[in-house]
């Protein structure tokens, strides 16, 4: 395989330079890493390199660490899967329903994402989260997303519940229980759970964003959470943990199962996501990985089990897609044992006419969701995240440049019925149906001027029209334009509003949605 290095490195080539943050690589073969190296700069201001010593934040491939921890503790009869989370979480708000830690290892509990509680909450994404701030937010929640079991949606305070649990049955944070009985029995000595954001970390890569050509700025990253996010690890340890999947020495193979084991709906239908692993084939085998993503970092591990064969990429750039690099690295060693032609899209040239037959203003679930493509410059660009810039693959597909994973395609059912598919490779693909948009007169616009408060987040919104446009102002964020989508309908990015009126045809309040959080109540003041 000495022959392949070049084409790998080659796949890195972007990043192999010492003005960039870049990459860092493992490639295992039954077991043993074939090819280790690092790309770039783990820190720019002091000119350090990456290697495969480099320690990273790996984000939500932390999560399988999380996942692993209870299901040691099940396996021991400390706890039950199907245990109810209130049980070992005072914390934990009465909803009515029961809640189990399965539900939460499945991403189908129903609870709110802690990320976007935060975001929605008037905090910014660099101040400094605690699992205390997120059990306080948690606590005062009054609704769940569904009914536990009904769906799928992924969700961090999921995770983080885990690592709570662990403490409470435990009597040890979840760093120094792994540390126990997983970090040094696998000899993983450059691996922690990083739960003081204070902390000095020898070796570690720092995390960027662009600014400009060749230009990039620090993506600060302060949590001091754990469980969902914040493993700090090399691509070397992580490759040790990658192994005990196949001999099972250090946890047997009951746990190993286990964490194979995916959820199950209540109407019956697996989900495809089993204890922080993803199950899904790719080319026709068979595969097993996780991704992650936090300010800069980019982590992906993706395994394929029949081959004995692993690819480990962590980034600290925000650009950087891992697991579109991984399965590329992948396409190489793996080539004469697919049963499938490789996924990989180019991107193609389009007219201005046949871009512009993307652009427009599309809803899904029921107003939740809103996306809004629109073009500039010759370029097509949605409105969700920071504003995505979107590559034809075909007259009727795009992909995220930023993010290639996802892609969204165009189907014409009839002359009055157009819908877009968002693809992430992660659940049912969301369905989105093209609309009119909605344009209100200055006087229809004054019907949504106020404060709304939102009990459950103790935070207040005010609206107020300012240039001919509906201006939603909350802490910390500044003010921002709500577009109208349909009428009573509103959308900022990833947050959408759906106005409620009282019987006289009054605006009483809007229920909130983004993405991993469904119906939040605000009232009107």
């Amino acid at each position: 395989m000495e022959d392949l290095i070049p084409q790998v490195d080659q796949i890195f080539a972007a990043w192999d330079k010492t003005v960039s943050p870049g990459c860092s690589l493992a490639i295992i073969e039954d077991y043993q890493i074939i090819y280790k190296r690092g790309y770039g700069m783990a820190n720019l201001e002091y000119g350090v390199p990456i290697t495969s010593a480099t320690i990273f934040h790996i984000a939500s491939v932390s999560k399988q660490f999380a996942a692993m921890a209870v299901t040691l503790l099940a396996h021991e009869g400390k706890l039950s899967l199907e245990d109810e989370v209130k049980q070992y979480v005072p914390e934990m708000p009465d909803f009515g329903e029961k809640i189990t830690i399965r539900h939460l290892i499945h991403h189908t509990s129903g609870i709110r994402d802690q990320w976007e509680m935060v975001i929605m909450a008037g905090w910014r994404m660099d101040d400094v989260i605690t699992t205390d701030d997120i059990l306080e937010l948690l606590s005062k929640q009054r609704e769940l997303n569904f009914k536990p079991g009904e769906k799928f949606l992924y969700c961090n305070t999921g995770y983080t519940l885990l690592g709570v649990i662990v403490k409470n049955v435990t009597d040890k944070s979840l760093r120094e229980f792994c540390e126990e009985r997983i970090f040094q029995p696998l000899c993983m000595q450059n691996t922690h759970f990083h739960d003081d954001h204070t902390m000095i970390v020898k070796n570690r890569a720092y995390s960027y964003a662009p600014s400009g050509y060749n230009q990039f700025r620090n993506a600060v990253l302060s949590y001091a959470t754990v469980g969902a996010t914040s493993l700090f690890t090399t691509v070397e340890d992580l490759a040790l943990w990658d192994r005990e999947f196949y001999d099972a020495k250090v946890f047997g193979k009951e746990v190993i199962e286990e964490m194979h084991t995916q959820g199950v709906l209540n109407n019956g239908e697996k989900t495809g996501y089993a204890h922080g692993l993803m199950m899904r084939p790719y080319r026709g085998l068979k595969v097993v990985e996780h991704s992650g993503g936090d300010a800069g970092y980019r982590t992906h591990l993706m395994r394929f089990p029949d081959q004995h064969f692993s690819v480990i990429i962590f980034s600290n750039l925000g650009t950087v897609a891992p697991g579109e690099l991984a399965k590329k690295v992948a396409d190489l060693y793996l080539a004469d044992q697919f049963t499938e032609e490789v996924q990989h899209d180019e991107p193609v040239e389009l007219s201005q006419e046949g871009l512009e037959k993307f652009a427009g203003v599309f809803v899904g679930n029921e107003g939740r969701a809103a996306i809004t493509i629109e073009m500039r410059d010759g370029k097509l660009f949605a409105d969700i995240g920071p504003g995505l810039e979107l590559e034809p693959l075909s007259d009727n597909s795009l992909r995220v440049k930023q993010i290639p994973g996802i892609k969204v395609e165009r189907k014409q059912d009839d002359a009055q019925h157009e819908h877009l598919y968002m693809i992430t490779g992660a659940g049912k693909p969301d369905q989105f149906e093209r609309v009119e948009r909605y344009k209100p007169s200055l006087e229809e616009l004054e019907q949504y001027v106020g404060q709304y408060y939102s009990p459950e987040l103790e935070v207040t919104y005010t609206l107020s029209v300012k240039d001919g446009k509906l201006c939603l102002k909350r802490r910390k964020y500044g003010t921002q334009e709500m577009k109208p989508i349909v009428k009573d309908i509103f959308a900022e990015k990833m947050l959408n509003m759906i106005f409620s009126r009282d019987p006289s045809g009054s605006i009483s309040g809007f229920k909130a949605s983004s993405g991993r959080i469904l119906d939040l109540e605000f009232i009107k003041q």
